[in-house]
């Protein structure tokens, strides 16, 4: 399979403000050439692609990056989500990028009995987090805040703060949660 990036050589042609006619004069090719480029017709000699590039002021790294460039999938099947209870609270996680740097991530749903919480009110831990509560009734203690969330409300803030998330009803609140980075199932 033949790379391609004539369409990134063009957006950035096109930025400058330069016609093709100006590229190849000055790459010392043809106007058809360049045409021919932009449209992954054909690939150019690393000489005239190091020209071209040099010309649109054009860093290598930005027209290569996504060469052999494979892409982390994460599928969890529902069949074989992992489940944990902690203190009467249930978390079914969903997905969890790989690594534990501050760029990953992990996703679970949350289920909190009546009277239930998860959390804790002397310290929070590094990251982010946000939250979409499914079903039931809660308050988010943060900050010296109480925040009451029902059916369809979201929240996001940072974690370093502690932090309780309370059953509030008289249900299981079931909640869709992202937590950056992953700490629940590690």
């Amino acid at each position: 399979m033949k790379y391609q990036f004539g369409d990134k050589l063009r957006k950035v042609r096109k930025r400058s403000g330069m016609t093709m006619k100006e590229v190849a004069e000055r790459a010392g090719v043809s106007e058809s050439l360049i045409s021919q480029i932009e449209r992954n017709h054909i690939s150019p000699s690393i000489d005239t692609l190091l020209n071209i590039a040099e010309i649109l002021h054009l860093d290598m790294d930005y027209l290569f990056r996504d060469l052999n460039r494979s892409t982390d999938i994460n599928v969890v099947k529902k069949s074989e989500r992992l489940r944990i209870v902690r203190n009467g609270v249930s978390f079914e996680r969903l997905s969890r990028t790989s690594g534990d740097d501050d760029h990953g991530i992990e996703a679970y749903y949350l289920e909190i009995p009546p009277g239930g919480e998860n959390g804790n009110d002397i310290y929070g831990h590094q990251g982010k987090e946000l939250g979409s509560v499914l079903s039931g009734d809660g308050s988010l203690r943060i900050g010296g805040q109480s925040i009451k969330l029902r059916e369809g409300d979201s929240v996001s803030f940072s974690s370093d703060s502690p932090h309780i998330l309370k059953n509030t009803g008289d249900k299981p609140l079931r909640a869709f949660w992202v937590v950056t980075p992953p700490k629940m199932f590690t």
